[in-house]
């Protein structure tokens, strides 16, 4: 059945205004997906371009909706017609399987480099040297990992050494589906290496201890919020700096504080064009200009007040207060890139398999 332009640019806006109570529902059913997918036009038309399909990760919804918003009007008047911007949330790795499978994403904007890789390397719907073609290796903003404890924080919690006092209990996701969980990973990682000197079988012990934690660990970081705010189960979120925003904004009376580590893994944002699918679509163009509409000081703005952290030094210094300074970890620098990290902690037999795996 082929359903109307108007219907279908309407369903991702209609369900990313729904609030928190909603998250358990993904912002487009794979339904959705298959509708988006096969309603859409080969080839664009100048006077009706076909609409661009962001794919993108579970905390980002919010942050895209506003985005898109204010793309919409910018675009529009960089082509003299209107764009239309549709946009689809869950974890990062599902996300990434799911363009590699067939969805016809004109765009992605995930939250690990190893996910779009991915569909670069065995999707093969992209150039694999995709992060040299946009500003700052295609990561237009970035975020670090926090803690959200609950009021008071009883528990103590301030770094990493003391998630694992005895009876602390963990909200976290699954690195094996969530790009955030794997940052989460490499941070708590690279602290117990620092502590330690360097000892890997004592960061391993760690990271064990760490997940032996956690009761359930959810396919995304959304989830993971469900699971500490709704379903109240853990003295700790582990997650996202900008995530922390929505609990504040959800349950501004419920008592939750951010704790901010001594360090972090630098989380970049990687966004990429699907240059196959866009093609296909006849939308190269239009989603080009919709990734380069990212670096602009106004979508900078709005990534700032989404708690992202922006490029744009302009918008960083308006923000300063905002962000606090945190011990980054460089992946390509510090721990040996990401075709190195993918390979010893989340491919079969890894480090994270080994942690999880002790606990089971």
């Amino acid at each position: 059945m082929l359903l109307p332009r108007a219907v279908l640019a309407r369903i991702p806006r209609a369900i990313a205004a729904r609030r928190l109570r909603h998250w358990a529902i993904p912002l487009v059913t794979g339904a959705a997906l298959a509708l988006l997918s096969g309603c859409r036009p080969a080839n664009g038309h100048p006077s009706e371009p076909p609409p661009l399909l962001n794919v993108s990760f579970d905390v980002s919804r919010e942050l895209f909706a506003e985005v898109n918003a204010a793309a919409r009007p910018a675009l529009q008047q960089q082509f003299g017609r209107k764009v239309e911007i549709s946009q689809s949330h869950a974890g990062a790795s599902k996300q990434a399987r799911s363009v590699i499978d067939g969805v016809d994403a004109d765009v992605v904007t995930l939250n690990t480099v190893s996910d779009i890789d991915n569909i670069a390397r065995r999707g093969h719907l992209m150039s694999t040297n995709w992060r040299s073609l946009k500003p700052y290796h295609s990561a237009p903003y970035s975020s670090v990992i926090v803690f959200v404890v609950r009021s008071g924080n009883p528990r103590k919690i301030h770094d990493w050494a003391d998630l694992v006092q005895p009876g602390v209990r963990l909200a976290m996701a699954n690195p094996k589906t969530s790009g955030t969980a794997r940052m989460v990973h490499l941070s708590a990682w690279a602290s117990a290496l620092k502590s330690s000197g360097g000892d890997e079988s004592r960061a391993r012990a760690f990271v064990a201890d760490l997940y032996a934690r956690a009761p359930v660990l959810d396919t995304g970081s959304r989830g993971a919020t469900i699971t500490f705010v709704q379903r109240r189960m853990g003295d700790a979120l582990i997650t996202l700096e900008a995530e922390q925003r929505i609990v504040a904004q959800e349950y501004k009376n419920a008592g939750f504080e951010v704790i901010y580590p001594g360090l972090s893994v630098d989380v970049e944002m990687p966004v990429a064009v699907v240059e196959r699918v866009a093609r296909k679509h006849g939308s190269l163009e239009t989603a080009n200009a919709y990734l380069d509409f990212l670096y602009t000081p106004r979508a900078q703005e709005i990534i700032a007040r989404n708690h992202f952290r922006p490029r744009d030094p302009g918008v960083r210094q308006q923000f300063t207060a905002q962000f606090p300074n945190v011990d980054l970890v460089d992946i390509d620098r510090d721990l040996g890139g990401w075709d190195a990290v993918m390979v010893k902690h989340f491919a079969e037999g890894g480090v994270f398999d080994q942690a999880y795996g002790r606990q089971r």
